[in-house]
């Protein structure tokens, strides 16, 4: 008579252990990136890139800006219409003068709530890029001093570099130009 295989009760289980998280080598980002657990670090063409939840931004913002990470160079938004499954991501260039460092941190953010903290209580110098991409993109900035237009008309309707956002026919009269007709 054949053995019979052996049931779910006597078969024990086999606990996996996590693969430990990829952090830095260098220890001023790996002090930096280590206590948010949800932040995932890796090295593109040799920069560093954090993805992060956005809702952790100002937190990590406040964290860099301790670590040595004096400036924030540029923020901006992209827009991954029909690309990826969030269509909106927001990036932060901060830059450390005294560590010699640059890292890139990105932010997925949905369509149906596009907000995201400010940068410009840690970051002052990110008060225009924030006001741009609100102009631009329709993502807000929670906590920013002055969240209006800056580039388009406060009366424009939309938000030009959404890739859903209709091209249209709009005249354009530049100050010291022959007037359009």
């Amino acid at each position: 008579m054949p053995e019979e295989a052996p049931g779910a009760a006597d078969v024990e289980a086999v606990e996996v252990a996590p693969e430990p998280r990829s952090l830095p080598d260098h220890p001023v980002l790996a002090r930096l990136i280590e206590p948010f657990e949800d932040a995932e670090w890796v090295l593109s063409t040799g920069q560093h890139v954090v993805l992060l939840p956005k809702e952790q931004l100002g937190e990590f913002a406040q964290a860099a800006k301790a670590a040595g990470f004096e400036m924030a160079a540029d923020v901006t938004a992209v827009d991954y219409l029909g690309k990826r499954r969030v269509r909106f991501e927001v990036v932060a260039n901060l830059l450390s003068v005294e560590h010699g460092l640059r890292i890139r941190v990105r932010c997925p953010v949905p369509a149906d709530d596009p907000n995201v903290p400010s940068l410009v209580p840690t970051y002052p110098g990110a008060n225009f890029f924030e006001r741009e991409i609100y102009d631009m993109f329709g993502i807000t900035f929670e906590g920013h001093p002055d969240m209006t237009r800056i580039l388009m008309p406060d009366d424009w309707e939309g938000h030009p570099l959404r890739k859903d956002f209709g091209v249209g026919d709009v005249p354009v009269q530049f100050k010291e130009a022959n007037k359009v007709t």
